[in-house]
């Protein structure tokens, strides 16, 4: 009784090697092309899982906490919040940041306005409405006040989230939550 084994070896020809080798090059090759097409129809994410997004400047680059607080109590600085809406955050008189950061749209028609730290106030060149410094409604024309939004820093990252619960300074539910 034999008991050794035979091993065949399988029989490859030189044009299925070559069959083989073509393949695996244009499936590599295709694959190398499509990879940054199809990459370029998914939008990035921004932020993590729960919604938050890092504050930027207007270049789109991250701004640290630190650089912000560097200035005296009172100051509000101008960035790009949620969805690229120009938000002010503001350093409060202990040297931290308002947890609440103000969307610079106003309710009437939309435009940007500065803020004026003379009469301490929000106020619209296009229209003449006008805000306290919580965004609240001075003067009209417009009727709502200024969307809010959560601020938070963790490690010298300020991150902004959507303001969803009832307004703090109306108690009524935000007008802009759908």
């Amino acid at each position: 009784m034999d008991n050794s084994a035979s091993f065949s070896a399988p029989n490859l020809s030189r044009r299925q090697l070559l069959n083989f080798l073509t393949g695996a090059v244009v499936a590599s090759t295709a694959g190398a092309a499509l990879y940054p097409a199809a990459k370029f129809f998914v939008p990035p994410t921004e932020g993590d899982d729960s919604g938050r997004i890092l504050a930027k400047d207007k270049l789109g680059n991250p701004i640290p906490a630190s650089q912000i607080l560097s200035e005296p109590p009172g100051t509000r600085a101008l960035i790009a919040g949620l969805a690229g809406e120009p938000t002010y955050l503001t350093i409060q008189a202990d040297g931290t940041l308002s947890s609440m950061g103000i969307v610079n749209n106003c309710t009437h028609l939309g435009c940007t306005f500065p803020w004026n730290g003379v009469d301490h106030q929000f106020q619209c060149p296009c229209h003449g409405s006008r805000y306290d410094e919580m965004g609240s409604v001075v003067r009209g024309p417009a009727n709502q006040p200024l969307k809010i939004v959560h601020v938070a820093v963790e490690n010298d990252t300020i991150w902004l989230s959507p303001w969803t619960e009832a307004d703090p300074r109306t108690g009524d539910r935000p007008w802009w939550v759908a």
